[in-house]
């Protein structure tokens, strides 16, 4: 996983930012799907149809923009109270997704990586997930994390029995367990901590998404469905959090 300076370096000169106050590592809850499908008269299954549709074209700007991973809350483990039909075509828009992807992860150089419980994903997902991963593992340009069937909640305890498994197995000690060490046992293990976590739709909550990991991000949130957010308003949300003064606890020199 490497950043790419000179596309880093281009955006930042557009956008008339330093490359230093660039965001690297960008994490967004897509919201607004339904809410835009109904106010064009469709079902939600065509609102989950054109926000797939804007997953792509997002993660080829971040591409373009040089942006070190892209984290996507796709599906959260909470998702499964909907209902079955609007789930089920969820489930298919996944497995399609990941299987006409390939070749462009491949084109730029794209490493997928899955965040999340996947033993309780239905198995044509899986299959796509599994073989997408793989064909992509080699890659070395920007990581797509995505989150399906994820919760923060259930990942903090998935990394507790491991480490508690390997504590048990005398491979780890209580004074190794410290905020390194649980890191390493997230999901997200090897990749860095989220810079910007952008949120459409208006809503105003973290949804339990990344909650150890968002410690220190910073938040914008905008109006706009998923379905409408466009490369521009991504820029919106890059220049705003380039206007921060990011101190991480400390006070302002």
């Amino acid at each position: 996983m490497g950043v790419d300076l000179e596309k880093l370096e281009s955006t930042a000169e557009r956008l008339g930012i330093s490359v230093e106050r660039m965001p690297r590592h960008i994490a967004v809850i897509m919201d607004g799907n339904g809410r835009w499908a109904e106010r064009q008269g469709l079902s939600r299954a065509a609102g989950h149809r054109e926000g797939s549709r804007r997953t792509e074209e997002l993660a080829q700007s971040c591409v373009d923009f040089g942006i070190e991973v892209l984290t996507l809350y796709s599906f959260s483990a909470e998702n499964w109270k909907r209902p079955k039909e609007e789930v089920d075509a969820l489930m298919y828009l996944y497995t399609e997704y990941l299987i006409r992807v390939q070749p462009k992860l491949m084109r730029d150089n794209v490493r997928l990586v899955h965040l999340g419980r996947k033993s309780q994903l239905p198995a044509e997902v899986q299959d796509a997930l599994d073989a997408t991963t793989e064909k992509t593992r080699g890659n070395s340009g920007m990581v797509l994390a995505l989150a399906l069937n994820y919760g923060g909640r259930s990942e903090i305890i998935d990394a507790v029995r491991a480490i508690c498994e390997e504590h048990k197995m005398g491979e780890l000690g209580l004074e190794d367990i410290d905020e390194e060490c649980v890191s390493s046992h997230l999901y997200t293990s090897g990749l860095s901590e989220p810079d910007l976590l952008i949120r459409t739709a208006n809503e105003k909550r973290v949804s339990n998404f990344l909650l150890w990991q968002i410690s220190y991000s910073e938040f914008y949130v905008t109006e706009t469905l998923w379905p409408e957010f466009k490369e521009v308003d991504l820029e919106h949300a890059i220049l705003s959090y380039a206007n921060r003064k990011r101190r991480f606890g400390d006070v302002d020199s």
